[in-house]
Formats: C-alpha cells, structure tokens, sequence
C-alpha cells in the first residue's frame, strides 16, 4: 500500500509517500479500506516535533473508508460497513488497522468525505461547547481562529446554545465567512487589538470563556478580558505554546485554565457513539454546516500541512487515497 511516513521530525518536507506492506487486523480490530483523511493541526505537531514522536511513524488519526476485513471478536462491525474514525493513528495511508470500538458508522446521507471532515472538528467543538465550559443562553464567549475548521464548527454551535459569539479572525474574506455563520462580532486580529476590542464590546466586563487554538500569541491576552470565575480553554497551539502561569494570576479573577483533548471526552465507546451521533444529527438537520475547503491526493500531503500551517484555509482539508 502507499502511505504518507516520517523518519525524522521537522517541516513539511520530511513527509514521504513510500510503499508499505499491508496492515492486517488482528483481534478486536477492522481493517479498513481508506477513502478521505483528515488534516489536522496534531498531525502538524507530530510531524514538526511539538508532540513526542516515535519514529518512523505513518501519520494522521482522522479519516472514513469501507471495512474490508474484522479480527476475531468483532461483533458490532463487519465487512462492507462505511465507517470515521477520530483517534487510532495511521491515517495517512490506504489501508487502516483501528480497533473496532473506535469506529462509527456513518449514517445514510454522510459520504466519506463528510464523514472524515465531522469526527474530529466536529466532535471537538461539541465537547468544547457542551462539557468543557457548557454554553448557555447569556453567556458571551471569544473564539479564536473562527474560520478554521474547529472554529466554524465552534461559532455554530455556541449559537444554538445561545451564547453571544466574539470570532477572531486574519481578513475580511474570513470576517465576512464567520458572520454568516452566526457570529454577532468579528474582530480582525491582524488590524486590531483583540483585547481592546473585546472590552469595548462588552463594556469592560469581559466574556465567559475564551475557546483558544493559537497559543502563544493570543493567550496572555486572553487572560486579561475574562470575567471573574471565567474560562480560559486552551486547545491548541497553532503559534506555539504559551509562557506558563503563575497561579497567582489565575487567584486576582478566581480564573479556570484547562488544557482539554478530545480523547478525554470520548473514552469509552458510549461516550464516542453518543457524541458522534450527535453531531451527525446537526448536520443532518442543517443546523451545522461543515466546510471542506480543498482535498489533495495523499501523495500530496506536504502541501496541505503548508496551507494549513500558514492558516490559509477557511474549514477542513481532506486527502484522498
């Protein structure tokens, strides 16, 4: 099978597409024959370094395709079954070997290019809005980077619970993308001081929760515009990582800080059916909309972690066996 592996770690160009042996099942496990994959910021990490890496490694954790084969002890997958998956690693290849209870099926009416653009962003913006800081009518939340993939997702669903949307954004192409989606403010980060703006926007109060992926270039700040007892939800690092906190500037707001990831919020496979279908209904209902903004052959794949690295997408880049 051909397959996108790294040996080292670095920038895009120590992704290869080489050939590799065929992956076979083993018990409680499927394999699948891939037909969309998902980039995503953590294939990013893995690949620069960010994240510890065992090497050589075929990357990608995202992605949809058709069950070809099952292990011993399957039972609520077989072969022929159309399926996403979020987590199992791998992803950047033709054929996948996933444990079986990490696989959901798709339901009529989602293809695979869908299916592997939703599990991921989809489901991360669903635990971000409905567990990690659970949104409700009133609340007034800032979301950076709302026109990435994540992000899109995020403002939508912060409207259906409610909240009163502040998007960050790089240019009006992006500002005019997330207010059709529902965002009551867009501040354009590039031209403005995000910070100053979000205070002029709610009188000084500050928000709820800030829903941050950039990192070390918008955190500090994000501190600061807060409202006691407010949420800081740090989720990814796209600028790198922030300078640590001392607690004593968490104590002068009574501030919360996490650092939550998906797998945390999908553990069991209860937790993952029932959030994957969730999210599966929205768009089904219309009421979440996902982007795909290019699809690349896997061959391909250094050039999508270039755009995605220089944020000049808007939504969710595909490869494609």
């Amino acid at each position: 099978m051909k397959a996108i592996q790294i040996t080292q770690t670095g920038g895009p160009e120590v992704l290869k597409y080489v050939d590799l042996p065929d992956p076979k099942p083993g018990p409680g496990q499927a394999l699948i024959d891939v037909k969309a994959i998902g980039v995503n910021f953590m294939d990013i990490y893995n690949r620069s370094g960010l994240y510890r890496t065992n090497v050589p490694m075929i990357l990608g954790g995202e992605g949809a395709g058709t069950v070809s084969q099952i292990g011993s002890g399957v039972t609520d997958i077989k072969a022929g079954d159309r399926v996403a998956w979020a987590s199992g690693g791998s992803s950047y290849a033709e054929k996948v070997v996933n444990q079986a209870e990490r696989l959901v099926k798709l339901p009529q009416g989602v293809n695979f290019e869908l299916g592997a653009t939703a599990m991921l962003q989809g489901m991360t913006a669903h635990y971000l809005s409905h567990d990690t800081y659970p949104l409700k009518k009133g609340d007034m939340c800032l979301i950076h980077a709302a026109a990435g993939g994540v992000g899109q997702s995020l403002v939508q669903l912060a409207k259906l619970c409610g909240a009163t949307v502040i998007a960050t954004v790089s240019t009006q192409d992006k500002a005019t993308l997330v207010k059709g989606l529902g965002a009551d403010h867009v501040i354009l980060y590039s031209q403005q001081d995000f910070a100053e703006e979000v205070k002029r926007i709610t009188g000084g109060q500050g928000v709820e929760v800030v829903y941050d992926s950039v990192g070390a270039t918008t955190f500090d700040k994000g501190l600061e515009i807060l409202k006691p007892r407010g949420y800081m939800v740090l989720y990814g690092q796209s600028s790198g990582l922030p300078n640590p906190v001392s607690p004593a500037t968490l104590q002068a707001k009574s501030l919360f800080m996490t650092r939550p990831g998906l797998g945390h919020y999908t553990a069991t496979r209860e937790d993952l059916v029932r959030r994957a279908t969730a999210v599966f209904n929205l768009i089904a209902q219309g009421k979440l909309k996902m982007q795909i903004f290019g699809t690349y052959p896997l061959k391909d794949a250094a050039e999508a972690h270039r755009r995605l690295e220089n944020r000049e997408t808007t939504g969710k880049l595909l490869l494609v066996p």
